[in-house]
């Protein structure tokens, strides 16, 4: 059993990573991937404006809430 709190603390920080530490290491390659390419996409359309980061911290903290959910 992994504590949840620590799967989304670390899924918060880097995206997948707690998924993949709760056992679903597919799930964890895909929002890592995910994490890459909206970086990538949303740095390329706005830059390193408001929106980017606005959008990135909303991504993390689903990513943590997923990760919290899957270890619970």
């Amino acid at each position: 059993m992994v504590n949840a709190i620590l799967a989304a603390i670390l899924s918060f920080f880097i995206p997948g990573l707690g998924q993949a530490l709760a056992g679903d290491i597919k799930k964890g390659v895909i929002f890592f991937v995910i994490a890459i390419v909206l970086g990538f996409i949303l740095g390329w359309i706005f830059g390193m404006g408001i929106i980017t980061y606005i959008v990135a911290l909303i991504y993390d903290l689903y990513a943590a809430y997923d990760a919290y959910n899957m270890a619970k």
